[in-house]
């Protein structure tokens, strides 16, 4: 089975198992079970009728300003955890609204890359995380000394895509109460939506505060990418695949790196290996897409 496929159906059961409340769909309603206290690994709305748990960056929001209490610290530690595991490997594998994107770039259309004097604004991300997720939550407050969602509020796609749709599609009263804010997430979202037909991961690549959190503990965490030097022809096939216009040969640990293998499918030597480390040690994980190549004797 080709890697994308793996990729593809590991997306699918991920989403699944993360928005598997069917009676929620049905009947338009949120689900209020005792796993909604958990987080999800990716950017999961907790507003979808079907979800299970909660996303992490709404809950993140939601705790900022609570540092006394202990949710805020199990938050920001599930956060790390993932992040500190498994990187960006979220993003590429088990991301919902990752997995939305990557079937709209299948769309068969004129794909585009990112100008070089463009690529800069990969570094928005960082913005909207540090702005939009930390500061306005923890510092602009209420009388009562609760801050707004603010990412979620403004800007999140997916709970305007997971959530909002499937609830209105349902609950007459709700379409009753839309206003200018529904309709801008609507705006961004659709454009979100359709740059991703044409251009790989557009909400993953410049606006994901989540993905900027998991890409900034790329280099550290356990899975991670390994370019065996001496395997390695410079032959640029493996920068020529990613759709992330990323250069392996020289950053195979990038923070913009979602680890989804196509450049691995397209090393002609395997110089790319995915390990798993432990201290100073590599462990080789053997999910290679490619045979081993014959050495000359």
């Amino acid at each position: 089975m080709k890697l994308f496929w793996k990729r593809y159906i590991t997306q699918f059961f991920a989403t699944l198992l993360g928005n598997g409340y069917i009676k929620g769909f049905l009947e338009g309603k949120i689900f209020q079970g005792k796993s909604k206290y958990l987080c999800l690994p990716g950017l999961n709305c907790y507003s979808c009728p079907g979800a299970l748990g909660s996303c992490p960056i709404g809950s993140l929001q939601a705790t900022l300003n609570s540092f006394k209490y202990k949710v805020s610290l199990y938050v920001s530690g599930i956060i790390l955890l993932f992040g500190m595991a498994l990187g960006r490997w979220i993003c590429g594998w088990l991301c919902p609204f990752g997995f939305i994107q990557d079937l709209l770039y299948r769309i068969p259309s004129k794909k585009v890359r990112v100008p070089r004097p463009l690529r800069w604004l990969k570094y928005l991300k960082y913005v909207v995380l540090v702005v939009m997720v930390i500061l306005l939550p923890a510092l602009v407050v209420n009388v009562v000394g609760q801050g707004d969602p603010w990412f979620c509020k403004y800007i999140c796609p997916s709970g305007t895509v997971m959530g909002a749709f499937p609830l209105l599609s349902v609950d007459e009263g709700l379409r009753t109460a839309l206003g200018p804010l529904f309709w801008w997430k609507v705006g961004l979202a659709v454009a979100i939506l359709v740059s991703s037909v044409f251009l790989y991961r557009t909400f993953c690549r410049f606006l994901c505060p989540l993905g900027a959190l998991y890409g900034l503990l790329n280099k550290v965490s356990l899975y991670r990418m390994r370019l065996i030097e001496d395997r390695c022809i410079h032959c640029g096939a493996c920068e020529r695949a990613c759709d992330l216009d990323i250069n392996p040969m020289k950053t195979p640990n990038s923070a913009e790196c979602i680890r989804c293998g196509d450049c691995r499918v397209a090393c002609p030597t395997q110089a790319l290996q995915t390990n798993i480390r432990f201290g100073q040690r590599d462990f080789e994980m053997h999910d290679n897409p490619r045979k081993q190549p014959r050495r000359n004797p």
